[in-house]
């Protein structure tokens, strides 16, 4: 009936009495395991202020531009920064403008933002022109603008 504690039994069992009991918790997967590639989407390319290029853009990623492009880009989301200038066709899937672009704009969503200014055509399946855009150039509505875009060709040796 009676029974001695077991707390107070010399030994390695009272080293265990000492610890502080933690709950059982379910077995979980580890939050991140080190050795499996990361499926994260990347960041989007940053084309600096002071950084001019000259020649085509082509990523499957996106892309914000800030300073100046002489050449074509095609992206999945092209960014033109205020301080960007686009001499060329850009491309895209979405598009949004705050700085200039001289050139065709043809995407699935175009947007052109208050501090936007466009000179060209742009083809677009949905478009957005807020108040204060400046805009010259010709607007067609398609259903797949992207179709029938020409691939950017590689350079050429010379």
């Amino acid at each position: 009936m009676f029974s001695k504690s077991r707390i107070n039994e010399p030994g390695p069992k009272q080293v265990e009495a000492d610890k502080p009991k933690t709950p059982d918790l379910p077995a979980t997967k580890p939050a991140m395991d080190f050795g499996a590639p990361l499926k994260a989407k990347p960041n989007a390319s940053v084309l600096s202020s002071d950084l001019t290029v000259v020649g085509n853009l082509k990523t499957s990623g996106d892309i914000q531009v800030e300073g100046t492009v002489e050449g074509d880009i095609r992206a999945h989301l092209l960014t033109v920064g205020e301080t960007a200038t686009i001499r060329g066709e850009i491309v895209a899937d979405d598009i949004v403008v705050n700085g200039r672009v001289i050139g065709r704009v043809r995407g699935l969503k175009v947007r052109l933002t208050s501090t936007a200014r466009v000179e060209g055509d742009i083809i677009h399946k949905t478009i957005a022109i807020e108040s204060g855009a400046h805009f010259e150039g010709s607007v067609q509505r398609q259903d797949d603008p992207l179709n029938g875009v020409k691939a950017i060709a590689p350079p050429q040796a010379e």
